[in-house]
């Protein structure tokens, strides 16, 4: 239910509480409408939860796909309503304004990536062998060490990078995420126990990662050595502590 149209040609508060919940409704219709995100986030929901009856996740499995759907649609909806208010106020381009939505666009790429991380502990017990228990120890294992040791090393690179204030996110300046992912990844495939040359491979396929961010021209030496160093010291030290 819209407001009735005041005198001033706005529309009056909704009254009531099934006015309000029409108003909130409304204001979820349109962002599905207007914002391809919104619909894309949405269409995944609607395969995620699918997905999760297909996989017979337990309660407490479905519950934290739950909180991740809840999420993201969240942080998109509050996204949504930041963009308008700001191309409302500052319908010429402002260096704040853009900021503004920078900010709140970091806000829903933070909310997927803790959805992303909800998902994968809602569906980890299909990554291990069955023997693997969801105990005290679980988040222990290898494979779990390797993702928060990536995490870990994402957002140190995000640290450094802000300090030093070069290059973009994705582009260019110190250190070189690329590399330390891939070194991350490398350090944590040399504690499975995947024989010899898989780990040889892992540590190549590494080099060749941090070898074309040079040859692109996107970092410089330094800036790819830096990088390996904090994807591999970064791993070693979570394995070695927590292991």
């Amino acid at each position: 239910m819209k407001g009735e149209p005041s005198k001033k040609g706005e529309l009056a508060k909704p009254k009531g509480f099934i006015g309000s919940l029409n108003c909130a409704i409304e204001g979820i219709l349109w962002a599905a409408k207007t914002q391809r995100h919104m619909l894309f986030h949405l269409v995944v929901a609607i395969l995620v939860l699918v997905g999760a009856l297909v996989l017979r996740l337990t309660l407490y499995e479905f519950a934290l796909l739950a909180l991740a759907i809840t999420l993201v649609l969240f942080a998109e909806l509050v996204n949504t309503a930041i963009e308008v208010v700001v191309d409302l106020v500052s319908p010429d381009f402002h260096p704040l304004a853009q900021r503004a939505k920078d900010v709140a666009a970091g806000a829903v790429l933070l909310a997927s990536v803790g959805a992303m991380v909800l998902g994968y502990l809602a569906v980890s017990r299909f990554f291990f062998a069955a023997e693997v228990g969801v105990g005290h120890d679980f988040m222990r294992t290898t494979g779990n060490i390797a993702v928060i040791s990536v995490v870990v090393v994402v957002l140190l690179i995000i640290l450094a990078k802000a300090r030093v204030g070069r290059g973009t996110p994705l582009h260019g300046g110190m250190p070189s995420g690329h590399a330390g992912v891939a070194f991350s990844v490398a350090t944590s495939v040399a504690f499975a126990e995947v024989g010899l040359l898989v780990v040889l491979l892992a540590w190549l396929l590494a080099a060749l990662v941090a070898q074309s961010r040079v040859l692109l021209g996107v970092h410089n030496f330094v800036e790819t050595v830096a990088g390996s160093l904090v994807g591999i010291v970064t791993t070693l030290v979570m394995h070695l502590a927590f292991h």
